[in-house]
């Protein structure tokens, strides 16, 4: 398969690109600095906080799917992930690319957007202890960062292409297991915890699975 992975060099990014590489994917990797890859892949320079149309629609054109690990990292990050995927939106329709999968976070399922206005105020997946102590808190503390990923879910709806948004919670640097229970639409009860590794695992099997079309997936440990 011919895959575009955005955000190539970051946690979740470099996880996706060893499995596809590994799984004998042909791989073009989208970073900002080219210098932190090697090896016989095919590589495009694009900066997302400013992204280059051009650039973009090179990047995709041609590809099967494209997997993005963009997000933000610490609160002056806020905004990267609306505005990277945007763009990346915009490139894949402009070339006719349809299939892409992108990282989100567990706790954007209650979080506003404009195209969700109202969301639930508890998701259904979460337990007591996440509801009312965890979530809330984790909400307060990193409001921009959820905010952005929001929008982001928002303009994936609204793209007319075939969306998967995978949902972690706190991730970590474990390695990979390929065993971990998700959900569609909701988080998962008790999972506080999944490896970035196994996050990648599945933002590549749900490439051969169409029921994950339009779908939100919860995933943990």
């Amino acid at each position: 398969m011919k895959l575009t992975i955005v955000a190539a060099t970051g946690g979740i990014g470099r996880q996706i690109l060893h499995q596809a590489i590994a799984a004998g994917h042909d791989v073009t990797a989208v970073v900002r600095n080219a210098t932190q890859l090697s090896g016989a892949i095919r590589i495009v320079t694009a900066d997302l906080a400013g992204p280059d149309p051009a650039a973009l629609e090179s990047a995709v054109a041609g590809a099967d799917a494209v997997l993005s690990g963009l997000g933000p990292r610490s609160k002056p990050d806020a905004g990267i992930a609306s505005r990277g995927t945007r763009a990346i939106v915009r490139a894949m329709q402009a070339t006719g690319v349809r299939r892409i999968v992108v990282v989100s976070a567990a706790p954007v399922s209650t979080v506003a957007s404009p195209g969700r206005p109202s969301p639930p105020r508890h998701d259904p997946g979460d337990g007591f202890l996440m509801r009312y102590l965890l979530s809330p808190m984790i909400k307060v503390a990193l409001r921009p960062l959820y905010a952005d990923l929001a929008l982001m879910e928002d303009i994936l709806r609204a793209s007319g292409l075939d969306w998967t948004v995978v949902r972690p919670p706190r991730l970590t640097d474990k390695p990979l297991t390929g065993t971990y229970r998700t959900a569609y639409g909701q988080n998962l009860r008790r999972g506080l915890l999944i490896s970035r590794a196994d996050v990648a695992h599945l933002m590549l099997r749900v490439l051969e699975a169409p029921e994950t079309i339009k779908q939100a997936i919860g995933i943990a440990n």
